[in-house]
């Protein structure tokens, strides 16, 4: 089992430093490093919470649901935070280059990538021509979060699937 875990960890690794370095430029500097902020607590709060008291008709369901599934997806990343305390790659990882405040705790699963996730899906479900730019904005969020060093691609599709998952229960329980 071990050999398993040596052989994903390296290639995860490897896909974590092509984003983190290959792609580096100014302009990606300054685009991936305002676009990850819209996976931070203070856009997904206030987006969804502004929807949920002042939309109208589907925006004001969907942020409801939205703002649900933000709050519950925020549970099982701080429990597995603490079981799985995985150390920022920029921490392990030599030469990862990271942005202006890299954060200092634990890295596995990406709450940023779980947030926006849990947020655009009950949009993307309500208003599915959304999906076109609601998707790609929280993949880049995603990678945003590599590009700047703070996390593995592990994390962040771990993110993405409580994040979703969350969000469709959302969707799927509102009466």
């Amino acid at each position: 089992m071990s050999k398993v875990v040596h052989w994903m960890h390296r290639h995860e690794t490897r896909m974590f430093l092509y984003v983190n370095q290959r792609f580096r430029h100014t302009i990606l500097d300054g685009i991936l490093g305002t676009l990850t902020h819209l996976g931070g607590a203070t856009a997904t709060i206030a987006v969804t919470l502004l929807l949920s008291l002042f939309g109208k008709g589907v925006w004001q369901i969907a942020g409801i649901q939205a703002l649900a599934a933000l709050a519950i997806s925020h549970i099982p990343v701080a429990i597995v935070k603490k079981l799985y305390p995985r150390r920022r790659p920029y921490l392990v990882v030599p030469n990862t280059r990271t942005g202006r405040k890299p954060l200092q705790d634990h890295s596995f699963p990406s709450g940023h990538t779980t947030a926006i996730f849990s947020v655009i899906v009950p949009f993307v479900a309500h208003m599915p021509v959304l999906g076109f730019v609601l998707i790609p904005l929280a993949l880049l969020v995603a990678l945003s979060r590599m590009y700047l060093g703070l996390h593995y691609p592990s994390d962040c599709l771990a993110g993405a699937v409580i994040g979703s998952g969350a969000a469709a229960a959302s969707v799927a329980l509102w009466p």
